[in-house]
């Protein structure tokens, strides 16, 4: 089925998604939770305002644990909970139970590992730093709508699949299962709205 996409798409369009995000881990975080359940305009715009309230840059994780939360979150315009997410990341980098230069070295579920006891980094984000910003080849977003309504669309399957049966119609996709992700993605652009 997989196949089927690949021909039908071609390989146009699978640029790398990463323009005009931070580089670094830590940056690549902070706009990750900015942007968490926002469309994508809607994110570009809190974390400019975010960037703008220090210069233009990511804040530091001293910056944001000393910036008044309240005034943050008036001045960005976060939510409460986005602001409190932003100050454990801060708070997991400072105090080094979160070691960033560490990702890189790490395999792929011992980084979802580190990254989930940061509160609010989920495992849906945590794979989404490891496919955008580690650019691992093989990690599967089973918990990514898109991706389970485009398994459902493209296997003619009766409902989304649960994310065991997505590991299961997944596995042959390894290992580069990235890949994959990013042409059942593309290919919701291509299926006609129900």
């Amino acid at each position: 089925m997989l196949r089927a996409v690949i021909e039908e798409l071609g390989d146009e369009g699978l640029s790398d998604s990463r323009a005009g995000r931070p580089a670094d881990h830590y940056g690549a975080l902070v706009r990750s939770i900015v942007g968490q359940q926002l469309s994508t305009r809607a994110a570009a715009a809190i974390y400019t305002r975010l960037t703008d309230r220090y210069g233009g840059r990511t804040p530091t994780p001293a910056e944001v644990l000393a910036d008044d939360p309240e005034a943050l979150r008036a001045a960005a315009g976060l939510s409460r909970a986005k602001v409190g997410f932003l100050r454990s990341l801060a708070e997991h980098v400072q105090d080094g139970s979160l070691e960033l230069e560490r990702l890189e070295d790490l395999e792929d579920e011992d980084v979802v590992a580190e990254l989930i006891a940061v509160k609010g980094l989920g495992v849906w984000t945590a794979h989404m730093f490891l496919m955008f910003h580690l650019r691992r080849p093989d990690v599967l977003a089973v918990g990514d709508l898109g991706i389970r309504r485009a398994v459902m669309l493209r296997y003619g399957l009766p409902e989304l699949p649960a994310p065991a049966q997505l590991q299961q119609i997944g596995a042959p996709w390894r290992p580069y299962r990235t890949l994959a992700c990013m042409y059942l993605w593309r290919s919701l652009d291509a299926t006609p709205a129900d």
